[in-house]
């Protein structure tokens, strides 16, 4: 599972190395890339292996189902394949612009995926992350955590 969060530095190719806890998390025989496409605000990187399990679930949304194809053409769309070089990605210039990836960026683990953020939008992100979750722990004993 992809844990725990980092500050890094994106060259002007867009490249990315990957922290080495989340390369720890990877199977170095199987996971020769990462599945990436944008999110809000941000990028979402995921296994092939996570990845297929979307698509097996987005496949059996109904084809006429508005939401559906806004999750269809927004996220689905939106996917690259990243191969894993050198410990690194390379970010394709259309994903980084849409999440406004500067140089400095944020990795950001989600258990089966990871975030990326420009760290200024992190930055906010976490602060709105914070106050959510002061304000919601009743919610979080509601379901036993």
């Amino acid at each position: 599972m992809f844990r725990g969060r980092s500050r890094h530095t994106l060259d002007e190719k867009g490249r990315l190395a990957i922290p080495t806890r989340f390369k720890d998390v990877l199977n170095p025989k199987e996971d020769v890339c990462l599945v990436v496409t944008n999110y809000i605000n941000c990028l979402r990187a995921f296994t092939k292996e996570n990845w297929r399990i979307i698509e097996d679930k987005i496949a059996g949304l109904p084809l006429m189902d508005s939401k559906a194809n806004s999750l269809r053409r927004y996220f689905i769309s939106g996917a690259q394949e990243c191969p894993i070089k050198h410990g690194r990605i390379t970010l394709p210039p259309d994903l980084r612009e849409i999440a406004g990836l500067q140089k400095e960026v944020e990795l950001v683990g989600a258990l089966k995926y990871f975030e990326i953020w420009d760290k200024s939008r992190w930055d906010e992100e976490f602060n709105n992350a914070r106050d959510d979750f002061q304000a919601s722990g009743q919610v979080f004993a509601d379901l036993g955590i």
